[in-house]
């Protein structure tokens, strides 16, 4: 027999290096699958339960490797679920190509049976390159595009193969007019600003005496040139979720996450900074940034699409983080600056860590959900990566866990979307097996993603060499981000009939699918069930039954905003005596000297 399209697919994508598929099989790719059969499964179909998990499988293999996730599945409702998942890689600027079947050529445009106009539907979320490929010959062209295209531009690309056309004989593009041949593989590449640019920027930093730098996660690969620039202008540093993983949390001048999850010394130092440095990074809540005409800027990234926004940059450079850095920093002075500046930050540091952790030491009924996050911190192993779910959850997430050098750590950071908490954690086991992964997660993420990939973990979990996968469950009843934005934004109490949760026994659940599962009800045993998580061999589901009035105090909050908060629960908040009593103790450790003990 000879060589399918479909055939030819799997043979160019492992030309590419891809190693596994995550997808979830219909028969609008029966063809594809028929050829995975006769491939050996190379490369490998992981199969979820679910194609918005593929698709969040496909990013968090992406986010943790820094090569192309892939994801696939059938024509009409498959490709339909996978488009949460895509818009994810689309809004955190992830490498992601999607394979989708499509009804046959035939009955195209004749209302057939889970006939969608994918192509009208893919077009925003794929914007960089969709593609329907209607004869052989497009191949290997479009796959060769969508992955080169997924690359650069770090975006989801898309392929939509009709059925009929997968079972095709594969012919190449020929030498004549109207084909398109094409070639494997593209180079590493760098680019830098203009020697101009550069010393424009060198002379606004330099003649700032109050610098903050902010990093995303387009410094990744910049750590020691960030430090150094730190070092050099005594500057503090802040991070964007997304690039909580690029410096280390253990550096004195580092201040944490910034924003609404963020610390109180990123809101002081963006408050009081007279020169903004942003390297990669497109955070974008410009209440948290210098107040404009306060503080002189300068921004790096790679992408001119991205540059020049949220805040009034004097100076912008298009360029490579890491690149751009090493040919600025020649161009800095150290000297002439005092230490008064960097002193504060480092202070303000230190206070908001023992700020935090007298906070976690606060009691709770039955257990404060701060606590269980920085019982976790000391505990995690050095190579460990960590994901983290939208909700309340990512607040502990931003506060709690120390980042050392080596550990990785993602959520979904501009989508915000509920939900890929625990596929993220088993893409990154299929990136780095090697690797122990563990998964912040809330109970409303966990009913409605989280309990049925654990079937996933389950079915996979002989293919990692460290069979170590730790998916903690915040259970507290409550979808709680949502219910404290009611309380704090809209002047509203907690709606019991859209905020409550039902009482899911998760720990339960994962015992019946032969794995690991934990149950803590009592703060006394916090530190002993994560070490028994973090011992056990192969994945472990461990819930912690947690309070659910503390509250995610913005790191800017005032009593005037707290008041306003209190008064919206008094309107008739069915938990109002809790909230009031959790909310005042949590704020009150702000303001307490030295290291307390509550």
């Amino acid at each position: 027999m000879g060589t399918k399209v479909s055939d030819h697919i799997l043979e160019r994508l492992r030309a590419w290096g891809v190693d596994q598929v995550f997808g979830y099989p219909g028969d609008g790719i029966n063809g594809l699958l028929a050829a995975w059969g006769r491939a050996e499964d190379q490369p490998r179909f992981i199969q979820s339960r679910h194609e918005e998990m593929s698709a969040f499988e496909a990013v968090g293999y992406a986010k943790f490797s820094g090569r192309i996730g892939v994801c696939a599945a059938t024509s009409g409702p498959g490709a339909i679920h996978l488009l949460n998942g895509l818009y994810d890689a689309k809004l955190d600027h992830v490498p992601v190509l999607a394979i989708v079947g499509q009804t046959d050529r035939t009955a195209m445009g004749g209302s057939y049976q889970q006939e969608v106009d994918l192509h009208t539907l893919y077009k925003d979320v794929a914007s960089e390159f969709v593609e329907t490929v209607t004869v052989p010959e497009q191949l290997p062209n479009v796959l060769d595009r969508a992955i080169r295209t997924a690359y650069a531009r770090r975006c989801p690309t898309a392929l939509i193969i009709p059925g009929d056309v997968q079972e095709l004989d594969y012919a190449p593009p020929t030498h004549e007019f109207k084909m398109v041949p094409s070639s494997l593989g593209m180079s590493d590449y760098t680019a830098t600003p203009t020697d101009e640019a550069l010393r424009r920027a060198a002379d606004v930093l330099n003649a700032g005496d109050k610098v903050a730098v902010l990093v995303g996660q387009g410094a990744a690969g910049a750590v020691a040139e960030v430090q150094e620039v730190a070092e050099l202008l005594g500057a503090g540093v802040a991070k964007a979720l997304l690039g909580k993983d690029v410096l280390s949390d253990e550096l004195p001048y580092v201040t944490g996450p910034i924003g609404l999850l963020g610390s109180r010394p990123s809101y002081e130092l963006m408050r009081d900074c007279d020169t903004l440095l942003t390297i990669g990074s497109s955070f974008p809540y410009t209440q948290f940034m210098p107040e404009f005409g306060k503080a002189r800027g300068v921004q790096i990234d790679i992408d001119p699409h991205m540059i020049g926004m949220r805040y009034p940059y004097e100076v912008n450079l298009v360029g490579d983080a890491r690149a751009t850095l090493q040919r600025l920093i020649p161009l800095l002075k150290a000297e002439g600056r005092g230490r008064e500046w960097y002193d504060t930050v480092c202070a303000n540091v230190k206070r908001w860590h023992e700020t935090m952790e007298r906070r976690a030491g606060l009691s709770a009924d039955p257990i404060n959900p701060e606590y269980v996050a920085r019982a976790l911190d000391p505990l995690l192993p050095d190579d460990a990566i960590i994901t983290a779910d939208s909700g309340s959850v990512a607040n502990w997430y931003a506060r709690h866990i120390t980042m050392r050098p080596g550990m990785r750590g993602s959520l979904s950071g501009t989508l915000a979307t509920m939900g890929p908490g625990v596929p993220y954690a088993i893409g990154a086991k299929f990136a780095h097996p090697d690797r122990p992964v563990v998964a912040l997660v809330g109970d409303g993420a966990m009913q409605m993603n989280g309990l049925t990939e654990m079937i996933t973990a389950a079915k996979y979990r002989d293919r990692w060499s460290d069979p170590r996968l730790v998916v903690a469950v915040w259970n507290n009843q409550d979808l709680n981000q949502v219910t404290w934005e009611m309380r704090a934004m809209e002047g509203a109490p907690s709606f019991l009939p859209s905020q409550e949760l039902p009482d899911v026994q998760y720990a339960a659940f994962a015992r019946s699918l032969g794995l690991t599962g934990i149950r803590v009800e009592k703060p006394e045993d916090v530190e002993a069930g994560w070490r028994a998580a973090l011992a056990a061999d192969g994945p472990v589901v461990i819930e912690f039954l947690t309070d659910p009035a503390v509250p995610p105090i913005p790191p800017h909050a005032t009593w005037e905003q707290m008041q306003a908060t209190a008064a919206s629960v008094l309107k008739g908040d069915a938990d109002r005596g809790s909230v009031l009593k959790q909310g005042l103790k949590a704020k009150v450790q702000e303001f307490l000297p030295g290291r307390q003990k509550q």
